[in-house]
């Protein structure tokens, strides 16, 4: 098995994870009500949460210092082959073993900056603050860029490439199984007043202003076959370390960029300074003429030559059905 390193005092604390309530101190004696069996669901999802030991196994004493082999006996019963610890700690292992291996394939650029043995103590440390809290592992990464940027000891020295990194592979999560809306037509813009109509974006498309080209970097990572092929299921291991072609860090550099989805695949595009700016203040709610006035360049000829890619950028946006009508 693959030994983690040593839990840091972030992950093995006693501070309660965010939107879990305390466990009860003990298990209810039996399950006479609804209140009983709250009870016992509150205590065993605290339980499972829990990071694991510097073994990867479950830790040997509860929260209030009680042996683990007590707190079990309390309500899993043993069997010919298990005991109640044992039992209980197949579903502790289980539960991080998997969620760690979702977190590893849902950012592999950061794991490329971190390192392996950083990574997955930022990875410890967000779940233990962060469990799961939905029934579908899509959302795991949902809060990762607000815990890097609360917490920014677990990204140095590289904060500001993590945070990009963090925002740009959460985009394509959200290009992935997000909504899609209506598209509107090149018919029917041409034909609205561009004062009123206000646009909406597509609500699985991200745009996303860098300052680092995270994009090219993503893509060299994973053509350098550093990543696995799929997410193991195996409670038995604990995520193993794997040997990375080096891939050189990106360098600054400001770069706006759309994640997208075409045809059930994702994509990300280069956008230019004012589209950028265009898309934005249509997704806020601007209407077509606001939006366009907000990246309009001073002078006559530019603003010639900025009507001519106006209408390039509406052009391809209707053509990728970026453009959709806004709710009212």
């Amino acid at each position: 098995m693959t030994k983690r390193s040593k839990p840091t005092s972030s992950s093995t604390n006693s501070a309660q994870p965010v939107g879990l309530k305390p466990p009860p101190r003990r298990a209810p004696r039996s399950l006479k009500s609804e209140e009983d069996l709250r009870t016992l669901q509150r205590l065993m999802v605290n339980v499972l949460v829990r990071p694991l030991d510097s073994e990867s196994r479950m830790q040997s004493h509860w929260i209030d210092g009680r042996p683990m082999e007590e707190v079990a006996a309390e309500f899993i019963k043993p069997n010919e082959r298990l005991t109640a610890f044992d039992r209980l700690e197949l579903y502790n292992r289980q539960y991080w073993f998997r969620l760690l291996d979702c977190f590893s394939q849902d950012n592999p650029g950061l794991r490329a900056v971190l390192g392996e043995e950083k990574f997955m103590q930022l990875a410890e440390a967000y779940l233990a603050k962060y469990p799961s809290r939905s029934f579908t592992l899509r959302n795991l990464c949902s809060r990762l860029e607000k815990f890097v940027t609360d917490e920014p000891k677990w990204t140095a020295p590289h904060q500001t490439l993590a945070r990009d990194l963090i925002k740009f592979e959460w985009a394509q999560i959200v290009a992935f199984d997000g909504p899609t809306e209506p598209v509107l037509t090149a018919q029917e813009i041409a034909e609205a007043n561009p004062a009123k109509l206000r646009l909406a974006l597509q609500p699985y498309l991200s745009l996303l202003a860098l300052r680092y080209p995270v994009d090219d970097f993503v893509l060299a990572v994973k053509k350098s076959g550093a990543l696995r092929s799929e997410a193991s299921n195996a409670v038995e291991l604990a995520p193993k370390a794997i040997k990375r072609r080096t891939v050189s860090l990106p360098k600054p550099e400001r770069v706006f960029v759309a994640v997208h989805r075409q045809d059930n695949s994702l994509y990300y595009k280069r956008l230019e300074p004012g589209a950028y700016k265009v898309l934005c203040a249509l997704r806020d709610g601007a209407s077509i003429a606001q939006a366009c006035a907000v990246a309009a360049p001073r002078g006559q000829k530019a603003q010639q030559a900025f009507a001519a890619e106006i209408q390039d950028w509406f052009r391809t946006w209707i053509e990728l059905g970026w453009l959709c009508r806004r709710k009212k």
